[in-house]
């Protein structure tokens, strides 16, 4: 191990930052000096600002992904070797606004039906039911179902933060329903790893997106489907069906309610009830034709 990679690791130990983390901002450091061919601790902010364009330009890297990069990078050098950063050196890139795929009900009905295993159906459907991110799904375990309360606890969301979210009758019918058909009951994971997805470990994140391709392929959904796509359905219809915000939020375990506000842009509820003032304009009857 080299000095620089333990003191990153030593820093993340003293931060409490998450595995996931951990490893992206690692690997961005990695890739930052291979691309100079030299040791990251001899670079500086100009070649952090060509890199920024090389992201750009020669990667084709959206500006998340540029963003996530250039956070690891001020993370090394202004936290493991304690170098001055600014913004205004090294600016983060302005990232476009878009709006999210949600599906209609209806759709998400039809791609649930449309899973491919009994086990991509389960896990499309607890997705939907509870807005999981995909990490809070694959973690869950056995004991976080807690059918007295009609609640299930997720343990360490993003942020390392516990919360409860509901507990759906009908999902709570389908688990039991799929519990009895397995031969090899889990121990642990709700949602298990291994080949026959009864492993030690829990699955991996590449399950829930296969589930979900496969499943969109199978029910002629053209859209551009993805895990995190129920979750957008998950809070958008519950919006539709007169949630308040602040509840949802909760439920996300959304840090800001400025994140979860979002989604009052993608409901067709008061849009879809919303006249056009075209409607309200007096026309003239049009002639007959002769």
């Amino acid at each position: 191990m080299t000095r620089l990679r333990k003191m990153m690791l030593d820093e993340f130990e003293r931060r409490n930052y998450s595995q996931g983390t951990r490893r992206c901002y690692l690997r961005a450091v990695e890739q930052f000096a291979r691309h100079f061919h030299r040791s990251p601790e001899q670079l500086g902010p100009d070649h952090i600002r060509e890199y920024q364009a090389h992201l750009f330009r020669g990667r084709k890297l959206a500006p998340s992904s540029v963003t996530q990069q250039n956070a690891a990078l001020r993370f090394f050098f202004a936290q493991v070797l304690k170098r001055r950063w600014t913004v205004e050196d090294t600016p983060y890139p302005k990232k476009p606004f878009r709006l999210p795929t949600v599906l209609s009900q209806e759709e998400v009905a039809r791609l649930i039906e449309a899973a491919l295993t009994p086990f991509h159906r389960i896990v499309l459907m607890t997705a939907y039911a509870t807005g999981l991110r995909r990490a809070e799904l694959a973690r869950l375990q056995i004991g976080d179902i807690d059918s007295q309360r009609m609640t299930i606890h997720v343990r360490g969301g993003k942020g390392r933060k516990d919360r409860d979210v509901m507990l759906s009758p009908t999902l709570l019918d389908a688990l039991r329903q799929y519990w009895r058909g397995l031969k090899r009951k889990p121990k642990q994971w709700l949602f298990p790893g291994g080949r026959w997805h009864t492993g030690d470990t829990p699955m991996s994140d590449k399950v829930f997106w296969y589930a979900c391709e496969q499943a969109a392929r199978r029910a002629g959904i053209d859209k551009h489907i993805h895990p995190h796509t129920l979750r957008h359905c998950f809070a958008t219809h519950l919006l539709e069906a007169g949630t308040d915000v602040r509840t949802i939020q909760q439920l996300l375990g959304h840090s800001s309610i400025r994140t979860t506000a979002r989604y009052t842009q993608i409901s067709t509820r008061q849009i879809g009830q919303t006249r056009s003032p075209l409607d309200k304009l007096d026309f003239p009857p049009e002639p007959a034709p002769e």
